[in-house]
């Protein structure tokens, strides 16, 4: 949703990462609403897989999330975690199952309609 830049936090001396959201999104009042929302989940949780959230600021019209710059390369790199190409293969194998219960569904209801006609 935003354009994120790696950037240092001079004041503490650390890394971070800067989310902006553009400024077509800025001016559209759902897309900031989503934005300062996504800002408040993220800083309320607290997960070695979830970004830490550093700050939120506002400034003559940008919006920007400060966060920990890692967090992909801890996921990346976390062996407890499952290989993305074992994990897409499950959601794959998941969403055709879901597919084809709601077919099923479909089918028994469209059935179910003709012979009460």
């Amino acid at each position: 949703m935003g354009q994120v830049y790696r950037a240092t936090d001079t004041t503490l001396g650390r890394r971070v990462a800067i989310k902006i959201l553009p400024d077509a999104f800025a001016a559209d009042p759902e897309r900031l609403a989503r934005f300062e929302r996504e800002a408040k989940t993220l800083a309320s949780l607290n997960h070695p897989h979830i970004a830490a959230i550093y700050g939120f600021e506002k400034s003559g019209g940008l919006h920007a999330l400060i966060e920990h710059p890692d967090q992909l390369r801890r996921l990346r790199d976390d062996p407890s975690l499952m290989p993305l190409a074992a994990a897409s293969a499950i959601n794959n194998s998941a969403a055709s199952w879901i597919k084809n219960r709601h077919d099923s569904y479909l089918r028994s209801d469209c059935r179910a309609l003709q012979g009460a006609g």
